[in-house]
């Protein structure tokens, strides 16, 4: 008896709280995690099994009820309003999710009186238009759109609390892409427009000659871990692979690797409000902490 208790308190050492588990992200990093040894819960809009809890982050009083039960000492924050094109339609709401929701998060740790090790999850669109390329962690925060003025907020939020103790570590995070990536995103639209087209067939497309930074998500969830682990609490990262893509020769990759003769078209209604012509990161920061280089993904 004496033995399973000491089995049990060494492998809680590492209780994991992964916010937003079942969007694309959640469901990777709850694998990289488990590899590790961690025993992981999730928290989300909608609840699948025992370890996750059904919790909408705006509400307050949920999020104190799941993370008072859980009492986790390592939380990754991805829940969050991720569409950039939604938020001019739905500005009030992406705010609250990404700023309010964080701030009801922190909040609920600093109540429990618990110090867990915590990464929120914020994006490169804070940087909006570069003043240089690549963009390191130093580049002013100028965003366009309101999800990058909510991310701006929320690393307020995350600061504030940050000078209240909590052990906060913020990931900058550029385009990250792989199976089970909603098709609201450019590369699975792409994916799926080239699958379901007819050998002649037309696809149209919005602005194809922008250049993204874009990483595997298994190399995002294991530099995420990583990040957690071993970062510097207080600091800012870019997770991102230094690597830029430009969108159309994405499009020429899939197209050549479906073996079909399809004709692009550019579609002027499919462009985005404020596009930035391009947006690379530089990784030098995290690569030195996390020790590997991201794979290509093209």
């Amino acid at each position: 008896m004496v033995q399973e208790r000491s089995s049990l308190s060494k492998k809680s050492k590492m209780i994991a709280l992964i916010t937003g588990i079942n969007g694309f992200v959640g469901p990777y990093l709850r694998k990289e995690l488990e590899s590790n040894g961690y025993i992981v819960y999730g928290l989300d809009i909608t609840g699948d099994d025992k370890k996750i809890f059904q919790c909408d982050i705006t509400n307050a009083a949920q999020v104190a009820t799941v993370v008072g039960k859980i009492m986790p000492t390592h939380i990754f924050h991805l829940a969050g309003f991720s569409s950039v094109v939604k938020s001019f339609e739905h500005p009030d709401l992406c705010f609250n999710v990404n700023v309010e929701g964080t701030k009801n998060l922190l909040n609920t740790i600093m109540v429990c009186g618990i110090k867990p090790r915590i990464l929120i999850v914020s994006s490169s669109e804070i940087y909006g238009k570069p003043e240089y390329i690549p963009i390191d962690e130093s580049h002013p925060l100028k965003p366009v759109s309101p999800y990058g003025e909510s991310r701006v907020a929320q690393e307020k939020v995350c600061k504030e609390y940050g000078e209240k103790g909590l052990n906060i570590i913020i990931a900058r995070s550029f385009n990250h892409t792989g199976p089970n990536q909603s098709e609201t995103f450019v590369i699975p639209s792409f994916r799926k427009q080239v699958q379901d087209a007819k050998d002649g067939d037309i696809i149209r497309v919005g602005n194809i000659d922008i250049i993204r930074d874009f990483s595997d998500v298994q190399d995002t969830v294991r530099a995420y871990r990583i990040l957690l682990e071993k970062g510097t609490i207080g600091e800012i990262y870019n997770v991102g692979s230094g690597n830029g893509y430009r969108l159309r020769d994405i499009l020429d990759s899939l197209i050549k690797e479906s073996g079909k003769h399809l004709k692009v078209a550019i579609d002027q209604k499919k462009y985005r409000k404020a596009d930035i012509e391009e947006q690379v990161c530089n990784p030098d920061k995290i690569r030195m902490l996390i020790g590997f280089r991201f794979r290509k993904i093209v």
